[in-house]
């Protein structure tokens, strides 16, 4: 028997399919694409289930005849391009043919079709990727397609589908980027009966409110900029106005979404220091670039383009984010505490008066020290570390004289182990009342996400409520975090639990939201430390379980001996 042999048609079709099929949402993205395509101006989705029993899609775009509709689920077959040349010259959301196909393949498929031309329109029912009715139809003008019990043929796949709110999510992330990528088009996402996502046709500014809110909507500043390889339109968010995550990032070339770093990277150089490391802007980007120096086809799902000019259009997106924010007045407000003039410091000597940035970063710094020591179970004096406190390098890296050597600490990722331990090892996180409720307003992908978190979220300490259509009031947070004066802390909880695609998982979902709790309570890199402050963070470092490294895996410490310190001087 020969070890090579031809595959069978339906065991291609499936495989083909897993390239553009992989979720839910990968069937409304190829829907809608097809939809905008067929010039629709008012697309209306309908999912149950999170999309893995029902799928509904319909449009009033242009419609199809019946020889049209019936040849639409060959696969292959396309209205976009005729020849191997119109590959470059691509301006339409699909091309290769593959939607429709690759659906029925793992799908039970209907499709109802009308032209304006034609009186009665035309139904098709696909079943296992066979044709199997073809039928007049009382329709109106456009299209419907209808995508149920998704992967029903293909159990191993539908066996690593996520919870029903982490497939809708993805699916609202798919219909925003489209509303925010096509703003002159009319989105509206239902779910079991219950409308999610609203945005009728407008101008950006306005379909940015509908997704994002008023609070981002009033951050953001048009970009409107022109360069020899790419003219780029859009808006970003003032500095004041970051995520933890790139997730409210949305870059186009040419109307299509798509995901590239280097043009995240470029976003980020156009703002320069304004914004913190490990901070990121709000952005919708749309770049046009001539189709001939983009490839289009070099991922099946096309959400990926090759640029010939790769680093001229990056440099393009950089002075564009630059020259809006340029003229800007972007000095966030001040906030400020009454209880600063009540709290000790130690050292207070090292604090000029007149020098508001430092006393304000040391009593930060002593609150959450002072948080910290409440939960330590102290060691024996006999397995205290020996040290002497050097100084600070850079408010980031803590210097030490040790019995051996010396010792770098890294302030933030020590003080990150520290709280990540005592969160972890508590049953129930203690919680603070908020004097005033802060509302946090989500966009509909946040919203969806954080109805299943609420539960998760209160054994932390927090107390969570929905508050009207789009927000969450806010009444108490974890004691470890201190005063919440800002709601991107839990934004970035929520985002840091939606990076991972797995809700339900309680084990993972515990760690994830301890380490996340950790790291936003933990006292911050570039934050100033008197040398009693110091002192305090490296006791209270050795007294975890381990001291070595943060939650994360990063080292918290490294340290050099006598003898490593003489080799580095040629003294040996």
């Amino acid at each position: 028997m020969p070890k090579i042999h031809i595959l069978d048609e339906a065991t291609v079709n499936k495989i083909a399919a897993g390239e553009v099929i992989e979720r839910p949402a990968s069937v409304v993205k190829e829907l809608i694409e097809n939809s905008i395509d067929a010039g629709a101006s008012d697309i209306r989705i309908e999912v149950e289930r999170g999309g893995k029993k029902l799928i509904r899609v319909t449009d009033n775009g242009c419609g199809m005849n019946r020889e049209d509709a019936s040849l639409s689920f060959v696969q292959h077959s396309t209205s976009k391009i005729r020849k191997i040349e119109d590959l470059d010259n691509v301006l339409t959301m699909g091309f290769r043919g593959e939607a429709l196909s690759s659906i029925c393949a793992v799908a039970k498929v209907e499709l109802v079709t009308k032209t304006k031309e034609e009186l009665a329109g035309t139904k098709v029912i696909v079943h296992r990727g066979k044709l199997t009715g073809i039928s007049d139809a009382g329709a109106p003008d456009g299209t419907s397609v209808t995508v149920e019990e998704l992967f029903f043929n293909t159990p191993a796949r539908k066996k690593y589908l996520k919870s029903d709110s982490t497939e809708l999510a993805h699916i609202i992330d798919t219909v925003t980027k489209n509303a925010l990528g096509h703003n002159d088009v009319s989105f509206t996402l239902l779910h079991n009966g219950k409308e999610l996502v609203c945005s009728p046709a407008s101008e950006l500014q306005d379909t940015i409110l509908h997704i994002y809110g008023q609070e981002v909507t009033r951050a953001m500043l048009a970009v409107n900029f022109s360069s020899r390889f790419a003219t780029i339109t859009g808006a970003v968010s003032k500095p004041a106005i970051t995520r933890g995550t790139m997730d409210a990032q949305s870059f186009y070339i040419n109307s299509r979404s798509v995901t590239s770093r280097a043009l995240g990277f470029a976003l980020r150089r156009g703002y320069g220091t304004l914004i913190p490391h490990g901070r990121f802007p709000i952005a919708v980007l749309k770049i046009s670039v001539d189709t001939r120096e983009v490839d289009v086809n070099v991922h099946p799902t096309k959400n990926q383009v090759r640029l010939s000019h790769e680093w001229e259009i990056s440099e393009a997106v950089t002075m564009a984010v630059s020259s809006a924010l340029s003229d800007q007045d972007l000095v966030p407000p001040v906030k400020t505490s009454q209880s600063f003039l009540y709290e000790k410091i130690d050292s207070p000597t090292v604090i000029r008066e007149e020098d508001t940035r430092f006393r304000v970063q040391m009593k930060d710094t002593e609150r959450r020290l002072r948080r910290t020591e409440m939960g330590i179970d102290r060691k024996s004096d006999t397995e205290k570390p020996q040290v002497k406190v050097l100084g600070q390098v850079d408010a980031l890296y803590v210097i030490a004289e040790t019995k051996d050597g010396i010792m770098i600490i890294d302030q933030h990722a020590a003080h990150e182990r520290i709280l990540f331990e005592q969160v972890r090892d508590s049953k129930r996180a203690d919680s603070q009342e908020l004097i005033v409720p802060i509302n946090l307003e989500l966009n509909p992908k946040e919203k969806v996400l954080m109805k299943e978190c609420i539960p998760y979220l209160e054994e932390f300490g927090f107390r969570i409520s929905e508050f009207g259509h789009d927000a969450f009031a806010i009444t108490a947070v974890p004691s470890v975090l201190g005063k919440l004066e800002d709601p991107e802390l839990v934004h970035d909880i929520i985002t840091d639990i939606l990076s991972e695609g797995r809700i339900k998982d309680e084990t993972g979902l515990f760690e994830r939201v301890t380490k996340s709790i950790a790291c936003r309570g933990a006292i911050k890199a570039g934050a100033d430390c008197s040398p009693g402050q110091m002192g305090r963070l490296i006791e209270q470092l050795f007294q975890t379980e381990n001291p070595y490294t943060c939650p994360h895996g990063r080292p918290t410490m490294v340290s050099f001996n006598r003898e490593e310190l003489d080799k580095l001087f040629k003294r040996s």
